[in-house]
């Protein structure tokens, strides 16, 4: 599913920026901007962009692909994530990190060849109902929830010590850092806890060597978030509040519980009491793709209390938003879900619940996204036995936003940039159209012209019927990029 938008500033997107109470203003393309080699430039922001004409831009939903990972024992009612499946490459499988309900509500474990069909071994570590025989980990056989909670888990490839190549952040009082051979087996850091509350995520930033991680706090609406960074695991920068909601989420709340109350295709709130609606931020995955960094805030939308006083109903759907420096924030297409509840008949465990990925896995041309799903926010007594799940969608590589014209022609002119490579790629749609790009010097000139692009191309190399890159490396160019019935997602030169 597509959902597009025009370049030009909305009316409701400049009350957006205007009410924002973080510091999510837009990026704006005055800014500094580098073309690295290897790494690919997206269009989610205006960062690298001079000029737009006759161009949409256009959000794209992965495909969601169903429960993935789903309650087997029989104490589990509910199975979730908070962690993005990792490639271990030194046993050959993926790795994830789980945490259901039940007696033993602490960490689970699976492994995977595939990525969507998972195994939960028999670990040893932990006695449910009197057998040891399942995937449970413990920090501590002692502990108890929450405190044998291993909440988030990443993989560092550039540790030189092996036995801190999974780096895990405890549940109990903060996030605790711990680290592990194998991600099986755990010990703690001597090393001060993170302050956060119930919901927290954390990534790897690969080019700059730095953890981060987004943290449960207090902002104006309920729930928000902020985000500290380390470059060596045990050592944090104080959290620094960075998302929450605002003004207008709370108008848009509105309008989203007034839409499903009168969709009956969508499962219905058990609540409803327009005194106590509320949107806020439930939890935020925050990652490095490519140039950029990626946000997905979960959307909490409370449509009255819970049953026994102590919480809220509602429902929740997944947005984007992107930074350039992890301070500056911007909200996507116009707040629009990313990714939504599923219909009541799909079979689907998402109908109310969702918990935003915690990374994007790149699987070849595409993105693997697994998040929690829920049926319920709050469960009735008559609630099937499971009623959560990680599940999988998957999205074209680059394929968040992109650039999209009609049969008219649309242009992109890019802000200069020294030209890093000899070899331009494109990710481009261009099956009923084509695509094609211009470098432009500083005086004007155009240095190179390609050839036109036709067809649905993930990673084509630019061929040239004018002009030669190799003499080009190192000097100042432009892309422009003239684009029909096509859409365009990034370009990178290597």
């Amino acid at each position: 599913m597509i959902l597009s938008h025009r370049i030009s500033l909305h009316t409701s997107t400049a009350i957006l920026l205007a009410l924002m109470s973080t510091t999510a203003a837009p990026v704006s393309g005055a800014e500094t901007f580098q073309v690295h080699a290897g790494e690919r430039q997206l269009f989610l922001d205006d960062l690298g962009i001079a000029k737009l004409e006759g161009l949409t831009r256009t959000l794209h939903q992965p495909a969601k692909k169903g429960a993935v990972i789903r309650p087997t024992f029989p104490d589990e009612a509910y199975l979730q994530t908070r962690s993005a499946p990792m490639w271990d490459a030194k046993v050959n499988r993926w790795k994830i990190w789980l945490f259901p309900s039940g007696i033993y509500a602490g960490t689970a474990y699976a492994e995977s060849t595939d990525g969507v069909h998972w195994y939960k071994p028999n670990l040893g570590q932990v006695e449910v109902n009197g057998s040891s025989a399942n995937n449970y980990i413990t920090i501590d056989p002692q502990l108890t929830w929450p405190a044998n909670l291993i909440i988030n888990v990443v993989l560092d490839p550039h540790d030189p010590d092996p036995a801190r190549r999974f780096k895990g952040l405890g549940h109990a009082r903060g996030r605790e850092p711990m680290v592990s051979a194998d991600g099986i087996r755990w010990r703690r850091l001597d090393a001060e806890k993170i302050p956060s509350f119930d919901e927290s995520n954390m990534s790897y930033d690969h080019k700059t060597r730095t953890f981060i991680a987004a943290v449960k706090t207090r902002g104006q609406y309920g729930r928000a978030h902020a985000i500290t960074t380390s470059k060596d695991f045990e050592s944090w920068s104080p959290p620094e509040l960075f998302f929450q909601a605002d003004e207008l989420d709370q108008e848009l709340g509105r309008q989203k519980i007034a839409a499903r109350k009168k969709d009956p295709t969508l499962q219905q709130m058990v609540a409803d009491d327009p005194k106590r609606y509320n949107a806020d931020i439930y939890n935020v995955g925050v990652f490095r793709y490519e140039s950029l960094y990626v946000g997905m805030p979960t959307l909490y939308y409370a449509t009255g209390p819970s049953a026994d006083g102590t919480n809220t109903d509602g429902f929740k759907e997944i947005q984007l938003a992107c930074s350039r420096d992890l301070k500056k924030w911007q909200r996507l297409a116009d707040r629009k879900p990313f990714i939504p509840p599923s219909p009541r008949q799909s079979g689907a465990y998402d109908l109310t619940g969702m918990i935003a990925p915690s990374n994007a896995v790149v699987r070849g041309d595409e993105l693997w996204f697994y998040y929690t799903g829920s049926k319920y926010r709050r469960w009735p007594e008559h609630a099937e036995p499971d009623v959560g799940a990680v599940n999988l969608a998957v999205l074209r590589r680059d394929g968040f936003i992109s650039l999209d014209a009609g049969e008219q022609t649309g242009t992109l002119l890019t802000a200069p940039f020294e030209l890093p490579g000899r070899q331009l790629l494109v990710n481009v749609d261009a099956r009923k159209g084509a695509l094609q790009i211009e470098l432009v010097g500083v005086d004007g000139e155009v240095a190179a012209l390609s050839e036109p692009l036709n067809g649905d191309l993930i990673g084509e190399s630019v061929k040239w019927s004018h002009g030669d890159l190799a003499k080009l490396k190192g000097q100042s160019v432009s892309l422009r990029a003239t684009l029909r019935n096509a859409k365009f997602y990034s370009y990178w030169v290597e």
